[in-house]
């Protein structure tokens, strides 16, 4: 080989020959498992290595360490379930839910339950606990049983419901049948559902939450509660429908009031030293140290005061963990914990607009850029005028003036603003008046952030 030439795999090494003699000299003695290790460290280390893509891992934590803030940042996530040892101020609720289904573990018919209360009360996290106890106690008892768990809001007609249930029973059994994603109706999911029902479980309960979110909410609930009566199934199934909306189970028709035969529970929202409780229970998600003195119970105390939410309450501390995270703080402070409260609104908003349109997200902007900190009223029509000049700004093409106002009305009831309707006086007749309800940063910060347009005209991101 000249001197020209280069060894077979030549050109830019990701490991120098530093590293190579070094390991060379370190290898004689070394078992291959300790050799291998060295190697991939080298490789680890090298800024190059994707592993160590700048973008997403910071400097010091090349070697995989974790962060500082976080120790198991997945127990304020959203989707955990605590262990019965974390669950607060829901005993009464849990001991009365379970006496409903407990039949199923004696093969009977469970009770069916209704379960109301406001967001962040506990609904799910109750129905969902309860219900796996009952399986494993049932289950223990050579009562062959299983839960699902629907999530209503996602699944919105009977057959996204029934299709949920047949595929989420046939992951549970391990059933070779495979369920079609698509390209069924709800009778055939149904006979999905009850033919791996009757090969492998003797009871089964249902969670249906958000039930109210289901366009035939009637017609679900009338099959799953005759299910047995009408012959489908040998097995029993029990329903625990979730709702937030209080007369939902008063607009039920008769035929189904009767199959169903309920028993409602109402869920209160938890009180300060509650949700107070349920934050000290999560706090090891964080290292010993980092959570300062004053940072849970002030979070409790604002979550309580606005709206008595322990899922909000949850979501603003793993927030202000990630904002403590994201900019290298030692420690979660109060600050952390006021900046989380806003970001976790703007989500709220962001979440809230998302389906809207393009042009019903300009109308917001415009309403919020009117906006000062008095949040005083303003016409449609000076709100239209400012519209079209937005519109200018973005280049879109502006509705009409009726267009605008329908727009505006659909927005007060999404609970953004709200519309108040004047009397002019003396031949100026009668007109609406529009006003934000909620934070002008927090719905200008959503809106820009939510409409690639607006981003670009504020050059990616509203500071608040």
């Amino acid at each position: 080989m000249t001197d020209n030439e280069e060894p077979d795999g030549g050109g830019d090494s990701s490991i120098t020959d530093q590293q190579l003699n070094d390991f060379d000299t370190n290898r004689e003695g070394s078992s291959a498992s300790e050799i291998s290790s060295t190697s991939e460290e080298i490789q680890r280390q090298d800024s190059n290595d994707p592993a160590n893509d700048p973008l997403f891992v910071r400097e010091g934590d090349e070697d995989g360490s974790s962060t500082h803030i976080w120790a198991d940042r997945d127990l304020l996530s959203i989707g955990t379930v605590p262990g019965p040892d974390r669950i607060v101020g829901r005993d009464t609720e849990i001991q009365s839910v379970a006496g409903e289904i407990r039949h199923l573990i004696h093969e009977s018919q469970p009770n069916h339950v209704v379960i109301y209360g406001e967001t962040g009360t506990g609904k799910s996290l109750v129905s969902r606990h309860v219900s796996d106890r009952l399986v494993d106690t049932a289950t223990a008892r050579n009562v062959p049983a299983a839960s699902v768990y629907v999530e209503c809001k996602k699944n919105n007609t009977e057959t996204r419901v029934a299709r949920t249930i047949a595929r989420a029973l046939s992951d549970k059994s391990d059933s070779d049948i495979d369920i079609p994603r698509i390209g069924l109706g709800s009778a055939e999911y149904y006979d999905y559902a009850y033919d791996i029902i009757d090969e492998y479980y003797d009871g089964l309960i249902v969670i249906l939450d958000e039930i109210d979110m289901v366009d035939n909410a009637e017609g679900l609930l009338h099959e799953l509660s005759r299910a047995r009566e009408a012959g489908h199934t040998d097995a029993y199934i029990g329903i625990i429908a979730i709702s937030n909306d209080i007369d939902f189970g008063q607009k039920l028709n008769a035929r189904v009031q009767s199959s169903m035969r309920t028993t409602d529970f109402v869920f209160e929202p938890y009180q300060s030293d509650q949700i107070e409780q349920i934050l000290e229970y999560r706090r090891d998600a964080f290292h010993d140290g980092v959570v300062q003195d004053g940072v849970i119970t002030e979070t409790a105390d604002r979550s309580a005061d606005e709206h008595g939410d322990a899922r909000k309450a949850v979501d603003v501390l793993r927030i202000a963990g990630d904002i403590a995270d994201d900019t290298d703080a030692e420690v979660v402070s109060p600050e952390h914990v006021d900046k989380a409260v806003k970001r976790a609104e703007v989500n709220r908003v962001k979440e809230t607009i998302e389906s809207t349109s393009p042009q019903s997200k300009l109308v917001l902007y415009t309403l919020g850029r009117l906006t000062g900190s008095n949040n005083r009223r303003f016409r449609t029509s000076g709100i239209y005028s400012q519209y079209e000049t937005t519109c200018g700004d973005v280049g879109a093409d502006p509705l009409s003036y009726d267009r605008v106002s329908q727009i505006l009305s659909t927005l007060a009831l999404m609970g953004i603003s709200e519309s108040h309707q004047v009397g002019g006086g003396h031949k100026q007749g009668v007109y609406l008046e529009h006003q934000l309800i909620k934070d002008k940063d927090v719905v200008m910060k959503a809106v820009v952030e939510s409409d690639e347009r607006l981003s670009e005209l504020h050059n990616g991101t509203y500071e608040i």
